[in-house]
């Protein structure tokens, strides 16, 4: 599968610089952002299509007001999507520079009218938040675009993300990402439960990968050791700047260091590979083999004193020892000299 000329199958792990609410009300931060994601070696950069009208209603009842421990407990659910959207008429403005730069960009969209919205811009895919992987209205509607989609699976039961699943196929998309995360604002550790990644790549059929709102970037290194392709983290310029999303963001230097700590990874973790590469075969001189220990003259029985299994690697296995011992010498031996397989 690709996203935009990404192969998640040979080019690793994608990594998706989130902006969300952290251009936290200015364009040139947004612009700034999608710079810095670029340099740092993200993969795309990706936005949130929607208002506060798209996302909720005006309304001041109980029900509408944030609660249950998250960072913006006490807030009208209106407030907070008002003050964190990304206004609709920078979307041409950002997708240009975007390509222009080279970084791929796409966005979550959080109805059916931001989908259409969209198309003009020919996202690289799209993408579903947690929140929204229950609106199977909205899930069919982006999975009939034809585009790769990435599913968030964070407040889902298993029965919703089979659902989402069936949906996209049954509009002829194949090309589906499930990305674990956890709903948490920032999410503890201890929630990650990262064992779930390869489980639903196993379990859907599908790739998988993690959306990650943990602080730090311990959790998505881990990710990709698991079999992660796809890695989605939220990148902000400087925390200072503030909004939203500032507290659970990784600021530039960090999500750099994340990046390259996931490469670093991939290197570490290659492939499957039991052959015997020149660098293995070289390391061979280290390894044991058969020497003489002391000399030896002909006729004299191989005992464990005067034939040794010993470093360098030069001379025959060691498996060999067993059938040595008790045999007669053939000829003269000197010590340190290498006992060969043909000398017996």
């Amino acid at each position: 599968m690709k996203i935009g000329n990404f192969n998640l199958q040979k080019d690793g792990t994608y990594i998706i610089a989130e902006l969300s609410a952290n251009h936290n009300g200015s364009l040139q931060n947004a612009l700034d952002t999608i710079k810095a994601a670029k340099e740092i070696g993200a993969n795309a950069i990706k936005l949130q299509t929607y208002t506060a009208d798209t996302l909720t209603l005006n309304c001041n009842k109980d029900d509408f007001i944030i609660k249950g421990g998250t960072l913006w407990d006490g807030k009208k659910l209106y407030d907070l999507y008002k003050e964190a959207y990304t206004p609709w008429e920078w979307h041409k403005e950002l997708f240009a520079y975007s390509k222009e730069i080279g970084i791929d960009i796409f966005s979550t969209p959080f109805d059916k009218s931001a989908v259409d919205f969209l198309e003009q811009f020919s996202p690289s895919a799209y993408k579903i938040a947690s929140f929204e992987i229950t609106d199977y209205e909205l899930v069919r509607f982006a999975a009939s675009k034809g585009r790769p989609i990435i599913i968030s699976t964070g407040i889902a039961t298993i029965d919703e993300i089979q659902a989402v699943v069936e949906i996209c196929k049954n509009e002829g998309n194949n090309d589906i990402i499930l990305l674990h995360c956890t709903s948490a604002y920032p999410a503890p550790l201890e929630d990650a439960n990262l064992l779930t990644i390869p489980n639903l790549a196993q379990t859907f059929g599908v790739i998988s990968g993690f959306s990650d709102h943990t602080l730090g970037f311990i959790a998505p290194v881990v990710a990709v050791t698991l079999g992660a392709k796809v890695i989605e983290k939220h990148l902000i310029l400087d925390k200072s700047i503030g909004g939203a999303d500032a507290d659970f963001s990784l600021d530039k230097e960090e999500f750099s260091e994340m990046v390259q700590a996931i490469r670093s990874t991939e290197k570490l973790l290659g492939k499957v590979d039991y052959s015997m590469t020149p660098k293995k075969q070289k390391s061979r001189q280290f390894s044991r083999s058969l020497y003489v220990a002391k000399d030896i003259k002909k006729g004299e029985i191989f005992t464990e004193t005067n034939i040794r299994s010993v470093r360098p690697g030069y001379g025959a296995h060691p498996k060999h020892l067993k059938d040595i011992l008790g045999k007669a010498a053939d000829k003269d031996y000197e010590f340190g000299e290498r006992f060969k397989k043909e000398s017996f």
